[in-house]
């Protein structure tokens, strides 16, 4: 694949910031990442990505979405602060017909009808809706989702929340939910100094693809008991999941020890009590 012309001619992104007077809004958890290198980096975790459709939460000034770009996706890019959308209108200008920017809160799109099967979302996520819009596409319906692939930026310790093993500090219901449903790797960890402005906390990208999910279990019920068992993750089993219906009872016939606590149960043991209540109860 060519790169166009204008694409290679692209003026660095600390001159595009300054130029459009841009400056990240802490309202809006926005950081800057301006290394390309970085960038085509993050752009290269998903795999290949030409002629492939990619979703971008939160683009800013366009630092991931030119990478991506380059890499030949055909790109997405769904920004609220409407100061940015001037600089990605260049970005636009630069590949003909491959940018499609939305002006609007990530919140309220439905990805699924906007994107259709099979795409790649990748994104640098703003720090304040970032969690939210994992949990969202983690526990879509019905499943297998559309996403292909999720590439997505988090502060450290949220990262690795999701790829954590039980009964370590880290391990809870993000772990449960994330690994449920996916495969979900650490791919490298960000340094502060990376981002204009640098936040106060280490970042990482992490890299998740779906799986079937197993049969007999509703992921409403999975919810339920993670949210009961780590809501009170100090109390034993038998005290915790006390407010879901059945529970309790399907511990022992399961060979789960009720006076374990919720951080020491594998995600099998979760699906194997999801599996029991959806069986038993209407």
């Amino acid at each position: 694949m060519t790169t166009p012309p204008a694409a290679a001619d692209l003026p660095p992104l600390r001159d595009v910031i300054a130029r459009h007077g841009l400056a990240a809004s802490k309202a809006l958890g926005q950081n800057f990442l301006l290394d390309g290198q970085l960038l085509d980096r993050i752009a290269r975790v998903p795999g290949p990505l030409a002629g492939e459709r990619v979703y971008e939460v939160g683009p800013g000034p366009g630092g991931l979405t030119r990478a991506l770009l380059k890499a030949g996706a055909d790109v997405v890019a769904v920004e609220r602060d409407r100061r940015c959308l001037p600089a990605l209108a260049e970005l636009g200008d630069a590949y003909p017909g491959r940018l499609t920017v939305i002006e609007d809160d990530a919140l309220a799109i439905d990805e699924s009808a906007l994107m259709g099967p099979g795409a790649h979302i990748a994104s640098n996520l703003p720090y304040n809706v970032g969690t939210a819009l994992l949990v969202r596409w983690l526990t879509a319906e019905p499943w297998p989702p559309f996403w292909a692939s999720l590439t997505l930026m988090f502060q450290k310790e949220v990262a690795e929340r999701m790829v954590a093993a039980p009964g370590t500090s880290a391990y809870g219901r993000l772990s449960v939910l994330a690994q449920f449903r996916s495969t979900a790797t650490l791919a490298f960890p960000v340094h502060r100094s990376a981002f204009v402005p640098p936040p106060k906390v280490t970042s990482a990208i992490v890299h998740l693809r779906p799986v079937a999910q197993p049969a007999g279990v509703r992921m409403k019920t999975v919810e339920r008991l993670t949210a009961a068992a780590f809501g009170q993750r100090r109390k034993m089993l038998r005290q915790s999941l006390k407010g879901v219906e059945g529970a309790v009872a399907a511990l022992e016939p399961l060979g789960i020890d009720p006076t374990r606590r919720a951080e020491t149960l594998t995600v099998a043991e979760f699906v194997a009590v999801a599996r029991w209540l959806d069986r038993t109860i209407v």
